[in-house]
């Protein structure tokens, strides 16, 4: 008999807007091939860019925050595993699991550690240290620590995790879940390729920072020395302060939305993405690598990506440095070129998805087995299931109660 699987959806994924929606779906697709039957629910409401998760064989449903129809749906549902999207998901639903579904097993899909993010924002922000003993860690450790399993998408978080005494019992590292690359012959060659891309959803704070970086800093400085060269700006929720910045005569030009982002990014010799701050891995770097584009990158850019392989392009921090480096980088047929193996290399050791899929479900299937005493060497989220569940669902009424009036 088939297991059933519950995604919480934050959003209704959409993979042409961020790599969130394309780790979602990657997941469902998981469990699909395994034989589960899937159901996604989201009380978001669905845009014109959601994926059809219905063409794959998912059941959709919608549902409501905060009102106890989800509890007598859930009940109804009764599904074997939940994964929750993303540590805010799992604050507004997790209690009314463990209430209905106590043996379901709960698993959360970090997509990234959202501290690290908001740590190294508030850092650049306020010109200060990193500070990760803020009140969003509390949250997400707390989150973490509430379910059985949770997915970490870098080694670099893995390793931060560590330092805050999370137990790797409770922690699955498993990064994008990509196709190897076995043939270049599609690929557009050097010659054939001309220009900069930069691509990101606005939605998210760290493309619109560095998007005005490109603006401000890096694209002056890179169009003194390669004039005939533009820069391509595209991406998802472009608001008209991100379409305000197109300037034609400096030859930067402001798109808008990629329908296929692959397609796009493989039309332009370099990815130009000096990210400013981040965690996680970056969707727009495995697109690039995947279609054979190399990466001018600042080191959190390209933190946790490569694992100790060489990078598929440059990496620098200083300006001038970064600069310098990314005009070899355009113009070295030579270095172009490897950089672009060192791309094929990475995703086919790193991120190939049959070398973590088996393992991956294997490892489920074995928590499910013996899910009591998984528990039980997690005490700390169990007391920390005991007490949420009684403070978070007495809000969580409360709130029902004043939507009622």
């Amino acid at each position: 008999m088939a297991r059933k699987v519950l995604f919480i959806g934050l959003v209704w994924p959409e993979p042409t807007s961020s790599a969130a929606g394309t780790r979602i779906i990657q997941l469902v697709q998981l469990f699909l091939a395994n034989g589960d039957e899937v159901h996604f629910a989201s009380a978001a409401s669905k845009s014109d860019f959601s994926f059809d998760l219905e063409s794959l064989g998912v059941i959709n449903h919608e549902i409501k925050l905060n009102d106890s129809s989800f509890n007598d749906w859930l009940a109804d549902l009764n599904p074997n595993i939940v994964v929750f999207d993303r540590f805010m998901i799992e604050e507004q639903y997790g209690w009314r699991v463990q209430q209905e579904c106590p043996n379901a097993l709960r698993i959360l899909d970090t997509e990234d550690l959202h501290f690290l993010r908001h740590a190294k924002q508030q850092s650049i922000k306020h010109s200060t240290g990193l500070d990760l003993y803020n009140d969003v860690t509390k949250r997400e450790l707390a989150s973490i620590l509430r379910c059985d399993l949770s997915l970490i998408i870098s080694q670099v978080e893995m390793d931060l995790l560590k330092q805050f005494n999370i137990s790797n019992q409770i922690l699955y590292y498993l990064p994008f879940l990509e196709e190897p690359i076995s043939s270049t012959e599609h690929w557009k060659t050097f010659e054939e390729r001309k220009d900069f891309v930069f691509i990101g959803n606005y939605l998210h704070e760290p493309n619109w920072q560095t998007l005005q970086y490109l603006k401000i800093s890096v694209w002056p400085l890179l169009r003194k020395k390669l004039p005939e060269a533009s820069l391509h700006i595209y991406g998802a929720y472009a608001t008209e302060k991100v379409m305000q910045l197109q300037n034609v005569r400096e030859k930067f030009f402001v798109r808008g939305r990629a329908e296929i982002a692959r397609e796009t990014i493989a039309q332009h010799r370099i990815l130009l993405a000096p990210l400013l701050f981040g965690a996680g891995a970056k969707g727009k770097f495995i697109d690039a690598m995947q279609t054979g584009t190399p990466i001018a990158s600042s080191a959190v850019g390209a933190e946790g990506m490569a694992n100790g392989l060489d990078w598929a392009g440059i990496i620098s921090d200083e300006l001038q440095t970064f600069v310098n480096e990314t005009v070899v980088l355009y113009h070295n047929k030579e270095a172009w070129q490897k950089a672009q193996q060192n791309g094929i290399k990475i995703i086919n050791e790193l991120y190939a998805k049959d070398k973590f899929e088996g393992e991956f479900l294997e490892r489920i299937a074995e928590i499910e087995e013996n899910l009591n005493k998984h528990r039980q060497q997690n005490f700390f989220g169990e007391i920390l299931k005991h007490h949420t569940l009684q403070s978070t669902k007495y809000m969580s009424l409360w709130i029902e109660e004043k939507n009622k009036q």
